[in-house]
């Protein structure tokens, strides 16, 4: 099998290439052979799409992770020795993947590896910013406080992505039943009412007349609307699969009113949290900046750390970076980075910008769940006097012909 992997050197040199290997893992440990510090690896073969569903029933939810994480850390914590703990995990653990990779964490580790080895080797699950915190914890002897700050982490991840869902399950409802709505008064109501209406040769309203010629074409047409309709959703999926696609939509989830603002705090909080705690753990700024640039979650946020890290690399400061990017993190994360580079506290300034930015998230989440619903309903209402509107003023102004 080949494999695409991006690595650093020991003297931090970016390195991109292909390797060939028996499984990822074969894969991994060559890498590690040559001193190489690997940032991504993914399999260059292409992926089928019975191959994709599969992996999506065999995936760990955060869920799942974040506590396998915080019962670990809670054993660390307890001076229950690491090969016992992950024993006592696989007897936990309901889900059958985790329990599948928690026994062979447990084999690899009674085998010699050290954790941070062992969780390498499933890092499509254990991502690199976990790893990486685990490694920097074996080197500074603070694996229980690693463990316990990827579980709050987790943890806090789990919250923003449920409360982010609950926000969107209504406004999502009320356009699933709108449609539905408008598909019985497309298929079922227009196409009685309009030879009533031709018959009676009354002056029709535009709205009238574009959905009664919709209602017409759809029951004429059925088959070639759901085929375009298939055809266009599978064209979209495919697109935003590819790199040109995921850069568009991760530059659209910033751009959105409300939402975006959102996201970008979101992907503040990631930086400045994630980098806070590998700069504390000794890992130096610019490969701290490298490991945050993959786990932000964001492509464009990704490509700018990344840019960020070279910067760091070639002696540049951190604030006057960030403050390039003004649109990306605001001018406060800049100017407080000064602060931080200035009295040689930047691990704590870094903690003190992610928790005034989770007090921000947090406040714009319960904003968005007092507001959606009231203004869901006013575009609801909206669009459903519309539909009405167009059968009823035909229907009265026939009556006031008789």
């Amino acid at each position: 099998m080949k494999f695409k992997y991006q690595a650093r050197t020991k003297e931090g040199e970016l390195q991109t290439g292909f390797i060939d290997a028996v499984n990822r893992e074969a894969a991994l440990n060559i890498l590690t052979g040559h001193e190489l510090f690997i940032l991504s690896i993914e399999s260059a073969e292409k992926n089928y799409w019975y191959q994709r569903l599969l992996n999506f029933f065999k995936r760990v939810k955060v869920n799942d992770l974040m506590i396998f994480t915080r019962q670990f850390s809670t054993l660390l914590e307890s001076k229950v020795p690491i090969g016992d703990s992950i024993r006592s995990l696989y007897r936990q653990t309901k889900n059958p993947t985790l329990k599948e990779i928690i026994f062979e964490l447990s084999s690899d580790i009674d085998s010699g590896l050290s954790l941070s080895q062992a969780l390498e080797r499933h890092s499509h699950i254990f991502f690199g910013f976990y790893i990486s915190m685990i490694r920097s914890a074996e080197i500074t002897g603070r694996l229980e406080e690693s463990m316990l700050f990827l579980a709050d982490y987790l943890e806090k991840e789990a919250v923003w992505r449920a409360r982010l869902k609950n926000a969107l399950i209504y406004p999502a409802v009320i356009a699933v039943l709108f449609v539905i709505v408008c598909g019985i008064m497309f298929t079922f109501v227009f196409p009685q009412l309009g030879p009533i209406f031709q018959e009676s040769n009354i002056a029709l309203p535009f709205l009238t007349k574009l959905l009664l010629g919709t209602g017409n074409f759809i029951i004429a047409w059925w088959w070639v609307v759901l085929l375009m309709f298939g055809l266009l959703v599978f064209v979209l999926i495919d697109y935003f699969r590819s790199p040109e696609g995921k850069a568009l939509s991760n530059e659209l989830i910033i751009k959105i009113p409300v939402f975006g603002n959102l996201f970008k705090k979101i992907y503040v909080v990631r930086f400045a949290e994630s980098t806070s705690v590998l700069i504390k753990g000794g890992v130096p700024i610019a490969q701290a900046l490298e490991i945050t640039s993959h786990t932000v979650g964001n492509i464009i946020y990704r490509d700018i750390l990344h840019e960020i890290s070279e910067g760091v690399r070639r002696g540049e400061l951190l604030s006057q970076l960030l403050s390039q990017n003004e649109y990306y993190f605001p001018s406060l994360v800049s100017q407080m980075v000064a602060i931080g580079e200035s009295t040689g506290r930047l691990d704590q300034t870094l903690s003190k910008i992610s928790f005034f930015y989770t007090r921000e998230v947090n406040n714009v989440l319960d904003n968005l769940l007092e507001l959606i619903q009231p203004f869901m309903m006013i575009i609801m209402g909206v669009l459903v006097g519309l539909l009405f509107a167009a059968i009823l003023i035909p229907i009265y102004n026939l009556m006031q012909a008789f």
